[in-house]
Formats: structure tokens, C-alpha cells, sequence
């Protein structure tokens, strides 16, 4: 019985962790007319900074979101997809406040100590740039921040990026 609730804990735990929100942060040219934009290709000098695993993960994935929402790959693409990532570690969210204050000959003050209560996380942005194939210029760029766990299994670690693609790409093309 013991070991159960344990398994139970620690997969509520991983649940818990794997819906950790993916936030994204999106900027794009007002372009007049976005539909032009129905073939892609990657960026010819790729550097994500992923691991060659996660890398084929996070464009396979990719190729199957864009796919599904009608763009295909091509040699002769509308748009060129550069993407580039970093892991850093988010710093702890504790503080230390002083405070001294009083009215009518009182005066009170006060300490306020916040005490981290879960160790340093580590925190991956990926950057998604889409670039006119014509111009050469960015024309719309995501910006994706999330956790990661090193020793995620193969499946969370394609999991969690698909939940990236999917979140990136649920604001393009940018609507009016």
C-alpha cells in the first residue's frame, strides 16, 4: 500500500510538472496580407543549440504542427524558419524586506524574510524566427520560455516540446 501512494505521489508530481505553462512572447511586422506564407524551409545555417536528439524531436514536431495547419516544406520556400535556444537557471524567487513607519508618536517596523521553498529550476527559451524568403528580413519572431529537467525520459522530452510548437505556432500567422 505504501508503495503505491508513493508511485501515485510521484506521478502527480511529474503530471504537475509536465503542465507547467509554456509562456510565449510574440512580435511581427503588420504585414498587409499574411497568406502569401504556405511554404517553409529551414534556416540553411540551423544552430539550435539543442542536443542532436531534442533537435530532430523539435523539427519533427514542428513539420507535423505546420503540416497539420496547411504549410508544406519546400525547396522554394515563402518564409525560412531559424531557431535558436539557451537553458539558464531561473533564480530564486525568495527576498529579504526592512520597513520602519509611524503616525501620531508611534513608530513600528518590521522584517520580512521569503524563504525559497523549492531549489533553483532550470528555465529554456527557444526562439522561433520566420524570415521572408524574398527580403531576407524577420517578419515574425515567438519567443519561448519553459522548464526542463535534464533527466527527463525520451517521451516528456517530446512531450514538452510538442506542447512548445504547439503553443509557438497557435499565434501564426498573427491575426488582425
Amino acid at each position: 500500500m505504501k508503495l503505491l501512494l508513493q508511485r501515485l505521489l510521484a506521478l502527480w508530481l511529474l503530471l504537475l510538472a509536465a503542465c507547467a505553462p509554456v509562456r510565449v512572447h510574440f512580435d511581427y511586422e503588420p504585414l498587409p496580407d499574411w497568406s502569401g506564407y504556405q511554404a517553409y524551409a529551414m534556416y540553411p545555417s540551423l544552430h539550435t543549440g539543442l542536443s542532436e536528439l531534442d533537435e530532430g524531436r523539435l523539427l519533427d514536431r514542428l513539420d507535423e504542427v505546420l503540416g497539420e495547419r496547411g504549410f508544406r516544406q519546400s525547396e522554394d520556400p515563402d518564409f525560412l524558419i531559424d531557431i535558436t535556444s539557451e537553458a539558464y537557471e531561473a533564480a530564486p524567487g525568495s527576498s529579504v524586506g526592512l520597513g520602519m513607519g509611524g503616525t501620531g508618536g508611534r513608530v513600528g517596523g518590521g522584517i520580512s524574510v521569503g524563504i525559497p521553498v523549492a531549489s533553483n529550476k532550470i528555465r529554456r527559451k527557444i526562439t522561433f524566427n520566420i524570415i521572408d524568403a524574398a527580403t531576407q528580413r524577420l517578419v515574425w519572431q515567438a519567443v519561448a520560455t519553459d522548464t526542463f529537467r535534464e533527466n527527463a525520459t525520451p517521451l516528456e522530452r517530446e512531450q514538452r516540446l510538442l506542447q512548445v510548437v504547439l503553443r509557438v505556432f497557435s499565434g501564426f500567422p498573427p491575426q488582425k
